[in-house]
Protein backbone atom coordinates (compact mmCIF):
# COMPACT_ATOMS: atom_id res chain seq x y z
CA UNK A 1 0.00 0.00 0.00
CA UNK A 2 2.88 2.38 0.67
CA UNK A 3 5.10 1.65 -1.94
CA UNK A 4 1.95 1.82 -4.49
CA UNK A 5 1.32 5.49 -2.92
CA UNK A 6 5.06 6.38 -3.33
CA UNK A 7 5.32 5.14 -6.70
CA UNK A 8 1.83 7.34 -7.83
CA UNK A 9 3.50 10.36 -6.14
CA UNK A 10 6.88 9.73 -8.30
CA UNK A 11 4.49 9.36 -11.75
CA UNK A 12 3.04 12.45 -10.85
CA UNK A 13 6.03 14.33 -10.36
CA UNK A 14 8.06 13.33 -13.11
CA UNK A 15 4.69 14.27 -15.40
CA UNK A 16 4.95 17.76 -13.79
CA UNK A 17 8.08 18.08 -14.64
CA UNK A 18 8.06 16.56 -18.39
CA UNK A 19 5.00 18.87 -18.88
CA UNK A 20 7.07 22.11 -17.91
CA UNK A 21 9.46 20.79 -20.66
CA UNK A 22 7.31 21.30 -23.20
CA UNK A 23 4.80 24.53 -21.99
CA UNK A 24 5.12 27.97 -20.55
CA UNK A 25 5.48 27.03 -16.97
CA UNK A 26 6.20 28.56 -13.38
CA UNK A 27 9.52 27.55 -12.00
CA UNK A 28 8.70 28.65 -8.38
CA UNK A 29 5.82 26.37 -8.19
CA UNK A 30 7.35 23.50 -9.88
CA UNK A 31 10.28 23.79 -7.28
CA UNK A 32 7.89 24.22 -4.53
CA UNK A 33 6.14 21.33 -5.58
CA UNK A 34 9.49 19.39 -6.14
CA UNK A 35 10.63 19.94 -2.28
CA UNK A 36 7.44 18.81 -1.30
CA UNK A 37 7.64 15.79 -3.12
CA UNK A 38 11.03 15.18 -1.40
CA UNK A 39 9.54 15.17 1.99
CA UNK A 40 6.77 12.64 0.81
CA UNK A 41 8.97 10.68 -0.93
CA UNK A 42 11.91 10.48 0.28
CA UNK A 43 10.51 10.21 4.18
CA UNK A 44 12.36 13.32 4.85
CA UNK A 45 11.70 16.14 7.16
CA UNK A 46 12.26 19.29 5.07
CA UNK A 47 13.93 20.06 1.66
CA UNK A 48 15.51 23.54 0.28
CA UNK A 49 16.63 24.08 -3.13
CA UNK A 50 19.19 26.43 -3.86
CA UNK A 51 19.77 28.30 -7.34
CA UNK A 52 23.13 30.09 -9.00
CA UNK A 53 22.30 33.73 -10.25
CA UNK A 54 24.12 34.55 -13.48
CA UNK A 55 27.12 35.47 -11.18
CA UNK A 56 27.55 32.08 -9.76
CA UNK A 57 26.10 33.32 -6.05
CA UNK A 58 23.54 31.00 -4.30
CA UNK A 59 19.90 31.86 -3.64
CA UNK A 60 17.18 30.33 -2.20
CA UNK A 61 14.84 29.71 -4.52
CA UNK A 62 12.11 27.10 -2.51
CA UNK A 63 11.87 25.26 0.71
CA UNK A 64 9.59 22.94 2.23
CA UNK A 65 8.55 25.04 5.26
CA UNK A 66 9.79 28.46 6.50
CA UNK A 67 11.96 27.26 8.82
CA UNK A 68 14.04 25.41 5.78
CA UNK A 69 13.94 28.19 4.39
CA UNK A 70 15.36 30.43 6.87
CA UNK A 71 18.06 27.74 7.81
CA UNK A 72 18.85 28.27 4.45
CA UNK A 73 19.57 31.97 4.34
CA UNK A 74 21.84 31.03 7.31
CA UNK A 75 23.87 29.15 5.29
CA UNK A 76 24.12 31.75 2.65
CA UNK A 77 25.04 34.61 4.48
CA UNK A 78 27.62 32.62 6.38
CA UNK A 79 28.72 30.91 3.36
CA UNK A 80 28.82 27.51 4.54
CA UNK A 81 26.63 24.45 4.77
CA UNK A 82 26.80 20.60 3.05
CA UNK A 83 24.66 22.93 0.35
CA UNK A 84 27.23 25.51 -0.26
CA UNK A 85 29.94 22.93 -0.48
CA UNK A 86 27.79 20.76 -2.83
CA UNK A 87 27.65 23.29 -5.11
CA UNK A 88 31.08 24.06 -5.36
CA UNK A 89 32.28 20.62 -5.78
CA UNK A 90 28.99 19.03 -7.86
CA UNK A 91 29.38 16.24 -5.60
CA UNK A 92 26.46 14.84 -3.19
CA UNK A 93 26.94 14.93 0.60
CA UNK A 94 24.69 12.26 2.20
CA UNK A 95 23.62 10.94 5.82
CA UNK A 96 25.78 13.65 7.32
CA UNK A 97 25.49 13.74 11.01
CA UNK A 98 24.88 17.20 12.15
CA UNK A 99 25.87 15.88 16.16
CA UNK A 100 29.44 14.74 15.15
CA UNK A 101 31.96 17.13 14.42
CA UNK A 102 33.96 15.10 12.19
CA UNK A 103 31.24 15.31 10.10
CA UNK A 104 30.70 19.09 9.96
CA UNK A 105 34.32 20.40 9.37
CA UNK A 106 34.32 23.82 7.60
CA UNK A 107 30.91 24.80 9.05
CA UNK A 108 30.28 24.03 12.43
CA UNK A 109 27.55 27.52 12.53
CA UNK A 110 25.77 25.65 10.11
CA UNK A 111 25.48 22.74 12.43
CA UNK A 112 24.86 24.36 14.92
CA UNK A 113 22.21 26.67 13.73
CA UNK A 114 20.42 23.13 12.07
CA UNK A 115 20.55 21.15 15.30
CA UNK A 116 18.54 24.72 17.12
CA UNK A 117 16.10 23.84 14.12
CA UNK A 118 15.17 20.40 15.14
CA UNK A 119 17.27 18.62 12.73
CA UNK A 120 19.90 15.90 13.43
CA UNK A 121 21.15 14.76 9.77
CA UNK A 122 21.36 15.99 6.25
CA UNK A 123 22.22 15.50 2.55
CA UNK A 124 22.86 17.95 -0.23
CA UNK A 125 22.43 16.33 -4.08
CA UNK A 126 23.69 18.83 -6.88
CA UNK A 127 21.11 20.42 -9.19
CA UNK A 128 23.21 19.17 -12.29
CA UNK A 129 23.42 18.29 -16.29
CA UNK A 130 26.50 16.49 -17.20
CA UNK A 131 29.21 18.95 -16.13
CA UNK A 132 27.16 21.81 -15.28
CA UNK A 133 26.18 22.11 -11.46
CA UNK A 134 23.29 25.32 -11.27
CA UNK A 135 22.18 24.70 -7.53
CA UNK A 136 21.56 22.11 -4.88
CA UNK A 137 19.06 20.52 -2.96
CA UNK A 138 19.37 19.99 0.52
CA UNK A 139 17.39 17.33 2.65
CA UNK A 140 17.03 17.46 6.36
CA UNK A 141 15.85 14.99 9.41
CA UNK A 142 14.63 15.30 12.91
CA UNK A 143 15.73 11.35 13.27
CA UNK A 144 18.74 9.93 12.52
CA UNK A 145 17.02 7.46 10.51
CA UNK A 146 19.93 6.73 7.22
CA UNK A 147 18.88 7.32 3.16
CA UNK A 148 19.11 4.32 1.48
CA UNK A 149 20.93 3.84 -1.82
CA UNK A 150 17.85 3.52 -3.32
CA UNK A 151 16.33 6.94 -1.69
CA UNK A 152 19.93 8.87 -2.66
CA UNK A 153 19.78 7.33 -6.48
CA UNK A 154 15.99 9.11 -6.42
CA UNK A 155 16.84 12.09 -4.66
CA UNK A 156 19.78 12.84 -7.43
CA UNK A 157 17.32 11.71 -10.37
CA UNK A 158 14.54 14.04 -8.87
CA UNK A 159 16.84 17.31 -8.52
CA UNK A 160 18.44 16.00 -12.20
CA UNK A 161 15.13 16.65 -13.92
CA UNK A 162 14.43 19.96 -11.76
CA UNK A 163 17.58 20.76 -13.65
CA UNK A 164 16.59 19.92 -16.89
CA UNK A 165 13.60 21.85 -16.49
CA UNK A 166 15.39 25.15 -15.48
CA UNK A 167 17.47 25.18 -17.86
CA UNK A 168 15.16 23.60 -20.58
CA UNK A 169 16.79 21.67 -22.74
CA UNK A 170 16.41 23.35 -26.19
CA UNK A 171 18.37 26.25 -24.58
CA UNK A 172 21.57 24.46 -23.35
CA UNK A 173 23.77 25.95 -25.20
CA UNK A 174 22.77 29.52 -25.24
CA UNK A 175 24.74 30.54 -22.32
CA UNK A 176 22.47 34.04 -22.05
CA UNK A 177 19.11 32.52 -22.29
CA UNK A 178 20.07 30.38 -19.49
CA UNK A 179 20.98 33.00 -17.52
CA UNK A 180 18.28 34.92 -18.23
CA UNK A 181 15.82 31.79 -17.09
CA UNK A 182 17.73 31.59 -14.17
CA UNK A 183 17.56 35.65 -13.28
CA UNK A 184 13.49 35.72 -14.51
CA UNK A 185 13.03 32.67 -11.44
CA UNK A 186 15.13 34.63 -8.61
CA UNK A 187 13.69 37.84 -9.23
CA UNK A 188 10.35 35.98 -8.83
CA UNK A 189 11.13 34.40 -5.98
CA UNK A 190 11.61 37.86 -4.28
CA UNK A 191 8.40 38.91 -5.50
CA UNK A 192 6.96 36.15 -4.03
CA UNK A 193 8.35 36.40 -0.39
CA UNK A 194 7.66 39.68 -0.34
CA UNK A 195 3.77 38.91 -0.66
CA UNK A 196 4.14 35.64 1.58
CA UNK A 197 5.36 38.39 4.58
CA UNK A 198 2.00 40.83 3.36
CA UNK A 199 -0.48 38.12 3.59
CA UNK A 200 0.96 36.48 6.59
CA UNK A 201 0.84 39.59 8.66
CA UNK A 202 -2.54 40.79 6.99
CA UNK A 203 -4.04 37.60 8.39
CA UNK A 204 -1.81 37.54 11.35
CA UNK A 205 -1.13 33.82 10.21
CA UNK A 206 1.90 31.94 9.36
CA UNK A 207 4.38 32.61 6.62
CA UNK A 208 3.30 28.94 5.65
CA UNK A 209 -0.32 28.96 5.59
CA UNK A 210 -0.11 32.32 3.88
CA UNK A 211 1.54 30.75 1.28
CA UNK A 212 -0.42 27.55 1.17
CA UNK A 213 -3.38 30.03 0.02
CA UNK A 214 -1.51 32.37 -2.32
CA UNK A 215 -0.29 28.67 -4.38
CA UNK A 216 -3.77 27.61 -4.19
CA UNK A 217 -5.64 30.93 -5.44
CA UNK A 218 -2.95 31.31 -8.41
CA UNK A 219 -2.81 27.33 -9.37
CA UNK A 220 -7.05 27.10 -9.48
CA UNK A 221 -6.85 30.44 -11.57
CA UNK A 222 -3.64 28.85 -13.60
CA UNK A 223 -1.89 32.13 -12.86
CA UNK A 224 2.04 32.15 -12.10
CA UNK A 225 3.17 32.92 -8.61
CA UNK A 226 5.29 35.64 -9.90
CA UNK A 227 2.23 37.46 -12.09
CA UNK A 228 0.08 37.00 -9.21
CA UNK A 229 2.86 38.40 -6.53
CA UNK A 230 3.63 41.58 -8.95
CA UNK A 231 0.16 42.32 -9.02
CA UNK A 232 -0.31 41.81 -5.04
CA UNK A 233 2.19 44.37 -4.40
CA UNK A 234 1.79 46.87 -6.77
CA UNK A 235 -1.58 47.58 -5.66
CA UNK A 236 -3.25 46.16 -8.37
CA UNK A 237 -5.03 43.36 -6.99
CA UNK A 238 -7.49 42.97 -4.23
CA UNK A 239 -6.23 40.35 -1.32
CA UNK A 240 -9.49 40.17 -0.54
CA UNK A 241 -10.18 37.95 -3.26
CA UNK A 242 -7.87 35.20 -1.51
CA UNK A 243 -9.54 32.90 1.05
CA UNK A 244 -7.56 33.43 3.91
CA UNK A 245 -6.44 30.41 5.75
CA UNK A 246 -8.19 29.06 8.88
CA UNK A 247 -6.87 29.89 11.96
CA UNK A 248 -6.15 27.57 15.16
CA UNK A 249 -8.94 28.55 17.23
CA UNK A 250 -11.46 29.82 14.58
CA UNK A 251 -14.85 27.87 14.43
CA UNK A 252 -17.30 28.27 12.42
CA UNK A 253 -20.02 29.31 13.65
Amino acid sequence: MIGMARERRLAEIFVEVADSLVEDFDVIDLLHRLSTRCVELLDVSAAGILLADAHGELQIIAASDEHTRLLELFALQHDQGPCVECYRTGAARTNIDLTRAEGTAGWARFAAQARETGYVSTHAIPLRLRNRVVGALNLFQTTRQRLGDDDIALAQALADVATIAILQQRTLEQSHVENSQLENALTSRVLVEQVKGVLAERWNTSVDDAFAAFRAYARARHLRLSDLALRIISGDFDTASIPAPARSGDHDG
